[in-house]
């Protein structure tokens, strides 16, 4: 059906209530490549109980890791097929490190619904609190939505990030396992997109790609092993454009620039000429 802005913009969607464990960020974290360096005592603080840290970017699955059905998009005023959806972009703020286990509820409304045309950006926005009302972490993400454009909404802005023009302070090469979209749809994304050939071949893609989420979790990982020396508690934010897509078995090249005390960061795919894959991210610092 087609987007209703009167219902849609500002609507408060269910309010979620989890809790996640030790093991379920060790899984995460498994799932956005941790562990490939077994022996390295900075990749093992990933990975081992007795000196756990935790990515601010598992707060993108926090609430829905046990999920074991494949997301709706159905909101107040919006019903979208999900073959149609891809992420558009993400950002999670935290306001502490966050605890390698614990119970957390999550208020979420739809910020803004933006017309593109030929599609629509539905983006929103999610406060997370502990079990004691204190804030944990904030997101603000956008789906971005194939033929659902033409509503009548406003365009929105831009949010394009100038790179300095120089080349980057620091390129990671991550590899991505050919079994990575497997492994990390455990933490509760199992849209059939990044599992199911058919599926995939019927959204108009070869075969299925990796989640965004997780390219997006493999760069800010890649982003506090380069600059922050793995140190999880010395991230602020982190927030991307999902620019193009990533499949499981190729490598994933990430570009940071230092820039006046914030970290600017592209993605690319090293297997076909540099094709991004993340762009306009910046990480600030605590």
């Amino acid at each position: 059906m087609p987007i209703d802005l009167s219902v849609a913009l500002g609507a408060e969607l269910p309010e979620q209530t989890f809790s996640w464990t030790a093991s379920d960020v060790q899984l995460y974290q498994l799932g956005v490549g941790a562990g490939a360096h077994s022996l390295d005592p900075q990749e093992l603080a990933y990975v081992l109980e007795d000196r756990l840290q935790v990515l601010p970017t598992f707060a993108t699955v926090a609430a829905s890791f046990h999920a074991i059905e494949a997301p709706k998009v159905s909101f107040p005023g919006v019903e979208i097929d999900l073959a149609k959806v891809v992420h558009g972009h993400q950002k999670v703020t935290v306001h502490r490190p966050i605890p390698t286990a614990g119970t957390a509820t999550t208020r979420t409304r739809i910020a803004e619904v933006w017309d593109k045309g030929k599609a629509a950006v539905i983006i929103q926005e999610g406060e997370t609190v502990d079990a004691d009302g204190n804030p944990l972490w904030t997101t603000r993400s956008g789906i971005f939505a194939r033929g659902e454009g033409g509503f009548g909404g406003e365009r929105g802005p831009s949010d394009k990030v100038e790179l300095p023009d120089r080349a980057p302070d620091h390129v990671v090469e991550s590899p991505i396992l050919p079994q990575q979209a497997l492994l990390y749809r455990l933490c509760g994304d199992r849209n059939p997109l990044h599992s199911d050939p058919e599926f995939a071949k019927a959204a108009g893609f070869d075969k299925p790609i990796l989640h965004g989420l997780c390219s997006y979790g493999v760069a800010g990982k890649a982003v506090v092993d380069a600059v922050l020396g793995g140190d999880t508690s010395k991230v602020a934010s982190f927030g991307v454009r999902f620019a193009g897509v990533l499949f499981p078995g190729e490598t994933l090249r990430t570009r940071i620039w230092e820039n006046d005390g914030q970290y600017l960061v592209t993605a690319s795919v090293v297997e076909r000429d540099d094709a991004p894959v993340l762009a306009d991210g910046v990480l600030t610092t605590a």
